[in-house]
C-alpha cells in the first residue's frame, strides 16, 4: 500500500516535468531512438553477399531473336522452380527450398538475358550457388532445345563478391532516424488536434447549465 501512494507523487512529478518540455521535444527523441535501433539492428545482423551469374538465349537456324527474348522470359519464371533447382542442389549444398529462398532471377525485356543472383552469408558459397542454378537452368532448358529452337549458354560466370550487399550499420541508422523523425512529427500533428478537441468538448454547455440560464 506504501509503494503505490509513494508512485503517485513521482508519476505527477514525472508528468509535471513532461508538461513543462516544449512541445517538439517528440521530434528529436524519437529520432534519436530510431538512429539507435537503426544502428543496432545493422551491427548485429549477419552480413549477406550476393553473387550474380549470367545465361543468354541463343535462337537456332529456325529460330529468331524475338523467339529466344520470349523463350527467356519464360525460363526466367520457372528457374527457381523444384525441379530446375533439383540438380544444383549438390554443387550449391543446399536443399531446393533454402535455394529458391537464396536465389532470385531477373530477366530483361530487351535483351535474351537470364541474372541468376545467389544471396548468403559466405562470399564463395553465393559464387558457387549462382553458379549451379545458372548450369541447372541452362541443362533443363537444352533438353527441348530441338524443339524450341533457342539454346541457353553461359555468359558470364559468379565471381566471389568483395563486399557485403546487405546494408551498413551507416545507412541503417540512417533509416531509422528518418523513420524515428516521421512517427516523432506524426505525434506533433495529433497532439494539437487532441488538445483542441477537449477544449471545445469541455466549452459546451451542459443540459444543467442551459436550465440555469433559461430560469427566470
Amino acid at each position: 500500500m506504501s509503494d503505490s501512494v509513494n508512485e503517485r507523487p513521482r508519476t505527477a512529478l514525472l508528468r509535471a516535468r513532461l508538461a513543462r518540455l516544449p512541445r517538439w521535444w517528440v521530434l528529436p527523441a524519437c529520432a534519436a531512438l530510431g538512429t539507435v535501433a537503426g544502428a543496432g539492428y545493422g551491427l548485429l545482423q549477419t552480413p549477406q553477399y550476393t553473387a550474380t551469374s549470367y545465361v543468354i538465349a541463343v535462337p537456332q537456324e529456325k529460330a529468331d531473336p524475338a523467339t529466344a527474348l520470349a523463350f527467356a522470359q519464360a525460363y526466367g519464371r520457372v528457374a527457381t522452380q523444384l525441379a530446375v533447382l533439383a540438380d544444383a542442389q549438390v554443387a550449391a549444398g543446399m536443399s531446393p527450398t533454402q535455394l529458391q529462398d537464396s536465389v532470385k532471377v531477373a530477366t530483361s525485356p530487351d535483351a535474351p538475358m537470364i541474372a541468376v543472383s545467389a544471396t548468403t552469408a559466405a562470399p564463395d558459397t553465393a559464387a558457387v550457388t549462382a553458379n549451379a542454378v545458372a548450369r541447372s537452368l541452362a541443362g533443363s532448358a537444352n533438353h527441348s532445345k530441338d524443339s524450341t529452337q533457342v539454346k541457353l549458354l553461359a555468359f558470364s560466370r559468379a565471381l566471389e563478391p568483395n563486399a557485403p550487399s546487405s546494408l551498413s550499420a551507416g545507412v541503417t541508422s540512417l533509416v531509422g532516424g528518418c523513420a524515428g523523425g516521421l512517427v516523432g512529427g506524426l505525434a506533433l500533428l495529433v497532439r494539437p488536434r487532441a488538445r483542441t478537441e477537449a477544449v471545445a468538448g469541455a466549452s459546451v454547455p451542459g443540459p444543467a447549465s442551459a436550465l440555469v440560464r433559461s430560469a427566470p
